[in-house]
């Protein structure tokens, strides 16, 4: 795989990734030798601690259950039955809650089905009658070949730690089928364990303390084909500060087992957006170690009799399609739009060269056979939740990738996200929007948007928030070209509703919802292809390398913008259009048409004012949003990933005269209170008026102006771009002075909302004298931390707003004798601030 300077995040999804080896030709390590099983007496007197007869152990008592292995129920003892099949196989542990105390919220966001430890396991023949579990860990990897010595060496430093022992208490199997090994797990499953029960960082968020044993016990146990389902009902003590009363869980455990031959993995390309996994590979270059990533995806192969029909051409349907069922307690007429969300992918799959890939049905009814917390489903669950959110994460095999199961938590209060959205974003050119209960229809189109939303993750894909970047402005408010298009090339962007569109323009729910789009048939057709031809990931990489040059030369669409980039204008979250400043400018002058009728359109006869309080949130938020939007082009880099086949930079500054313009832009419509926010009387209504939601947009706008991040890129550009026009850190502080402190220079009075920004002001000028590191990720794929705001002592930051704020006082004094008052007052005040912050070289207490 080539090398490229940006770096994928590698997802964990909650298995550690510490260690892996592979030899050529045996799927799994050899088992002990067989003189470790000593002979057994079938005399009914065997010694203390030696196996049983298997009727003395499994008796005629026994509740017996048969699937992936044997699990036996006698009074409150029960026995897992091992058959020599499964010893050295990999087994994934998922632990999911079951039921949820109750009591919690809303402090704390508990619900069923919310996953809280994953592990992977095997089953090992150990010496004198016993069964060693393991808890399998993989990072390093090697190959055995007689090229390559570090095979053994890679073996021999990733000895997998025994987690629990078992003694065999009977020996069992049918003949021909086997032995198997019969073991009392009652201890291991009532006992505290990271396996089967909440893994430390679950514990710790929950305030979980010891457990109460006398209040704890098995509640089930279940087996089927490829998995074995526990059930557990776990009371705790609290630890920590806080209540102490005690919260009793419902924790499901699935044990399902991975494919005996991993799935072939696929390498992470940083130009398509997967999660990805990583090892560390031994084999891979010849003189260093090779950091290897691969991505999540499931496992879709035609079945043995349409592979030709495939690699010809024809779209045939998979072995084993995905399969996502509807919890049974959705209220009943949103069933319809979580079906739609989910098939909607079909269309996507179709481009990869399947047909019937994908698709959603209604849970069964009446049938004992299936259960919610079966890992064999895949699950969309709907929970009695005020959080106003919807995730997909997904559960994979940590040896290759391959997406085993999926459970999408869908919380019952992300009607009221999407219906504020919806107003504030389409209000203005929908007249559906403009009411506080959508009619059902509205209401399940935004649902089924946000299900296919959901879906894409649990097929592998994370966010794409550079796919609007690639659509020009003026083409979402064309009727013709929005509504066959789309506003945005993926379904798995942030670009939500299309705020661009004026009312003149009269486009359509086609031309304003997002949907799946070109980028997500590709990245899925990327993902999902079947390449039999290939025999490793290694191989197939240059034609998969090609595919995507091809492809990205003759699409622009197909941009990837990686969620996390601190610094590419381009990849932003809620943004829409090739020019962040043109997009706002529309989206304010719908705000501006929205905020005069919200309070008719939130009116409900016999109720209060709290919609009304509720709209103005999501409006002003939606204002803070465009100016954040075009503050990330100021000191910004366009960062493309290429390989090295591909021409042109990866790195380019954002062009001086749009950081100029973004400049503009900022003293126009947020340093300068605009008269429709000013003039905004509902505050009368809610308490809460635009000056509150103003000083927040300003802040947050400062304080990403005057971070050492900006700053120190602003400086750096000069130095790394000396032959381009740049946009230096004097000029940027200098516009930036003129815009928040215009009134030294034109004597005119500086009235409350200009004195509280020019506080705000002074105060994060001086976070350029605080020795710390703002840290916004922790991972970036190779273990570093990522700073956006690196500490500005160590570089020039902090000698440059010295002697910029050095500037401004000497400014400041010889406008005092020119204002009065309150602004005479008010400049004195800074002037003092500033002072301090010299003489002591620390900032103003907070």
């Amino acid at each position: 795989m080539y090398k490229l300077k940006i770096i994928p995040i590698v997802l964990l999804m909650g298995v550690p990734v510490l260690g892996m080896a592979q030899k050529k030709g045996a799927a799994t390590p050899p088992v002990a030798a067989k003189d470790t099983v000593p002979k057994v007496d079938s005399a009914k007197n065997t010694p203390p601690g030696a196996p049983k007869r298997y009727e003395d152990v499994i008796t005629k008592k026994a509740i017996t259950k048969t699937g992936m292995f044997r699990v036996h129920q006698i009074d409150e003892t029960y026995f897992f039955e091992i058959p020599d099949s499964l010893l050295n196989r990999d087994i994934l542990v998922v632990n999911r809650i079951s039921k949820a105390p109750a009591g919690l919220r809303p402090y704390t966001a508990v619900f069923a089905g919310d996953e809280i430890n994953e592990n992977v396991i095997r089953f090992e023949l150990g010496p004198f009658n016993r069964i060693f579990m393991k808890r399998m860990v993989f990072r390093d990897k090697s190959d055995d070949s007689t090229e390559n010595g570090l095979y053994r060496a890679v073996i021999n430093s990733s000895l997998q730690p025994i987690v629990a022992t078992f003694p065999v208490k009977a020996f069992g199997g049918d003949k021909g089928a086997g032995k198997t090994y019969v073991l009392d797990v009652t201890s291991f499953l009532q006992t505290e364990n990271e396996i089967v029960h909440f893994g430390p960082d679950a514990r710790t968020g929950l305030k979980l303390g010891g457990v109460q044993t006398d209040k704890s016990y098995v509640s089930g146990l279940n087996a089927f084909p490829i998995n074995v389902e526990v059930k557990m009902v776990r009371t705790y003590m609290p630890a920590g500060p806080g209540s102490t009363l005690p919260t009793t869980y419902e924790v499901n455990s699935s044990m399902v087992l991975l494919p005996k031959v991993p799935m072939k993995p696929r390498y992470y390309d940083p130009r398509v957006g997967f999660f990805a996994r990583g090892v560390i590979d031994f084999d891979a270059e010849p003189q260093r170690v090779a950091n290897r990533y691969f991505i999540t995806r499931w496992r879709l192969e035609p079945k043995p009799e349409d592979r030709e029909k495939y690699l010809h051409g024809e779209l045939v349907e998979p072995q084993n399609p995905i399969i996502y069922y509807i919890d049974p307690a959705t209220p009943k007429k949103w069933v319809p739009y979580l079906i739609a969300g989910v098939n909607d992918w079909q269309k996507a799959f179709e481009q990869a060269g399947f047909k019937n890939a994908i698709k959603a049905l209604p849970a069964p009814e009446n049938d004992s056979t299936w259960s919610i917390d079966d890992a064999r489903h895949n699950v969309i669950v709907y929970k009695p939740s005020s959080i106003a959110n919807a995730s997909g994460p997904h559960v994979h095999d940590p040896r290759s990738g391959e997406i085993i199961e999926t459970h999408i938590n869908w919380y019952h209060n992300i009607m009221s996200l999407v219906h504020d959205w919806y107003m504030v974003q389409a209000g203005a050119i929908d007249a559906r929007a403009r009411k506080m209960e959508f009619d059902d229809e509205l209401m399940g189109q935004l649902i089924r948007f946000v299900s296919s939303h959901e879906v894409g993750h649990t097929l592998g894909l994370m966010h794409n928030f550079g796919a609007s970047s690639t659509v020009p402005v003026e083409k979402l408010r064309d009727k013709k070209w929005v509504e066959a298009n789309g506003h945005t090339p993926s379904i798995m962007d942030y670009a939500r509703f299309n705020y661009v569109a004026q009312p003149e323009d009269s486009i359509t729910e086609k031309g304003i919802f997002p949907r799946i789009g070109a980028y997500d048939k590709w990245a899925i057709q990327f993902g999902y292809q079947w390449l039999p031809q290939f025999s490793n990931a290694e191989a197939e990489t240059p034609y998969l390398n090609k595919q995507v040059i091809d492809s990205l030369n003759n699409n622009k669409h197909l941009f990837y913008g990686y969620e996390i980039n601190a610094s590419d204008p381009r990849s932003q979250s809620e943004d829409l259009g090739d020019d962040a400043i043109k997009a706002s400018t529309y989206g304010i002058k719908n705000l501006q048409r929205i905020l005069p009728k919200l309070s008719a359109w939130t009116r409900k006869p016999n109720e209060g004012y709290e919609g009304l309080q509720a709209a103005d949130d999501a409006l002003f938020r939606q204002y803070n949003t465009y100016m954040m939007h075009v503050l990330k082009s100021i000191g910004g880099r366009y960062t493309t990933p290429k390989s090295v086949e591909q021409s042109g930079p990866v790195f380019e500054l954002v062009p001086y005269a749009k950081q100029k313009a973004a400049m503009k832009f900022l003293d126009t419509y947020l340093f300068h209170v605009p008269d429709w926010l000013a003039n905004d009387t509902t505050f009368k209504l809610t308490g809460y008026n635009a000056e509150l939601y103003f000083g927040t947009a300003q802040s947050n706008a400062l304080g990403r102006l005057l971070g050492s991040g900006i700053l120190n890129g602003l400086v750096k550009n000069e130095v790394d771009y000396k032959n381009e026009k740049v946009y230096t850190i004097s000029e940027f502080l200098n516009d930036l002075k003129k815009s928040i402190w215009g009134e030294l220079y034109t004597n005119k009075p500086i009235d409350i909302n200009r004195r509280n920004l020019q506080r705000m002001y002074v105060d994060l000028s001086f976070n350029a004298f605080r020795a710390v590191n703002e840290i916004v990720g922790r991972n970036n794929g190779n273990g570093t931390q990522f700073y956006v705001n690196p500490d500005p002592t160590r570089n020039d930051v902090s000698g440059v707003m010295r002697a910029h704020l050095n500037d401004l006082r000497s400014d400041i004094k010889k406008a005092i004798p020119l204002q009065q008052g309150l602004a005479k007052a008010h400049l004195e005040d800074i002037v003092a601030r500033i002072d301090r912050v010299f003489k002591d070289g620390v900032a103003m207490p907070k």
